[in-house]
């Protein structure tokens, strides 16, 4: 009887609860089940590359927001766990994680979305961020907040009773759909606060951080939208279509669409551009302000401009002209005439060698110096002449 029972896909030995795991009469669970497996093994991959990537990170304030996207990758891994509950079908165990789990999951990844919203504000206004712990801190007190109101509702429907009533042991799954909604308001206010913190980063005078606002924006816009339609089907659309029973499948599908959003429009992206990226402070600024060059440029900049002749006024000394003509000059002139107060290294004075030099220059163009010649061949000179010699020897 069993093995007559059971849908095609699934074995004889195959708990009931567990049909829509392989029924290939009814796909939707074969299909949710194998995309929640293709996210887990995503999440996981992702986590590894982010963790590795670290090192190689060279912007300080980039590297501060690993701690909220590892953060997102852990959460968006449980919510791909999760969809399995929503797969099987409904006892005590799972309706209990369904009710549990489904808002702490969620609350995880949209409160680490608005701690980095948050601090993108914070850094387009002050130019500055909190520290990374200080977010990651920030994050884990709104996920606490809806730890503690999950935990709270959670004993007091399933776990808590009144003294004298009968307990009824299924009651974690006979809980009306709008009270499970009305159970995720903080998660909606989370998705709310995500869209309206991720608005002002859009106006950021660097594009970077501009694109990671449009990022979580992206998300959050996204998630609203699909919360919108879940709530829409889960409340009332399953009810006019005369299909209750749609209502596992509805939640099914938006755990599993909700998680692929998280990676495809954030963790990707932010994955992408950790180690591509360079600093924004770096980036020339749109804003009209006046930058000046760096020190290595201005110094090319110079040393390539050609640099006009040097107008040397004194690079020809005539005191040590040896082509011209030697003619007296009509009036001298001081060497310290044209003396204009400049430096000694940029003026040029005449030392004590140029100074007689120019002197016997002078001298010579006055006068000539008279020149040995040659004795005469004639008697009477040659005879003076040895006298003059005899003489001379004498003397001395």
């Amino acid at each position: 009887m069993a093995s007559t029972s059971a849908p095609r896909g699934c074995g004889s030995n195959i708990s009931s609860i567990y049909y829509n795991l392989c029924d290939l009469t009814t796909l939707w669970g074969v299909v949710v089940e194998a995309v929640s497996a293709a996210g887990v093994m995503t999440s996981f991959i992702l986590f590894v590359i982010l963790m590795a990537s670290l090192p190689f990170v060279t912007d300080k304030k980039r590297k501060g927001m690993v701690a909220l996207q590892a953060s997102i990758l852990v959460f968006t891994l449980g919510l791909f766990g999760l969809t399995f509950a929503f797969i099987v079908d409904r006892y005590s165990t799972s309706c209990s994680a369904r009710r549990f789990l489904f808002g702490v999951l969620f609350s995880g990844c949209l409160a680490c979305l608005v701690m980095h919203a948050l601090w993108l504000s914070l850094l387009r206004r002050s130019g500055q961020g909190p520290r990374s712990w200080l977010l990651w801190l920030g994050a884990l007190s709104l996920w606490l907040v809806e730890v503690i109101i999950n935990t709270e509702w959670l004993v007091l429907t399933m776990v808590w009773s009144p003294p004298g009533e009968i307990v009824v042991p299924d009651l974690s799954c006979s809980i009306a759909n709008k009270d499970f909604v009305l159970s995720l308001i903080y998660v909606i206010v989370l998705m709310v606060g995500v869209v309206l913190m991720a608005f002002p980063s859009l106006s950021h005078k660097h594009k970077e951080w501009r694109r990671d606002g449009a990022f979580i924006l992206a998300t959050g816009l996204f998630t609203v939208a699909i919360w919108v339609a879940w709530i829409a089907m889960y409340i009332y659309g399953n009810r006019a279509a005369g299909n209750p029973s749609w209502d596992d499948p509805t939640l099914a599908v938006t755990v599993a669409l909700n998680a692929w959003v998280f990676l495809a429009f954030y963790i990707i992206p932010e994955i992408c551009f950790l180690t591509t990226q360079e600093d924004p402070d770096l980036e020339e600024p749109h804003d009209g302000e006046h930058v000046y060059p760096a020190r290595s440029l201005t110094y090319d900049t110079t040393m390539k401009k050609p640099e006009p002749a040097p107008q040397n006024l004194y690079i020809e000394n005539k005191a040590f002209s040896m082509d011209e003509t030697p003619e007296e000059p009509a009036n001298s002139v001081s060497p310290y005439g044209i003396y204009n107060g400049q430096l000694r290294s940029a003026v040029y004075q005449p030392t004590e060698l140029a100074l007689i030099t120019k002197g016997l220059t002078m001298m010579n163009q006055g006068g000539m110096i008279p020149r040995a010649r040659a004795p005469s061949l004639n008697p009477g000179s040659g005879a003076s002449s040895l006298s003059h010699s005899q003489e001379s020897l004498a003397s001395q």
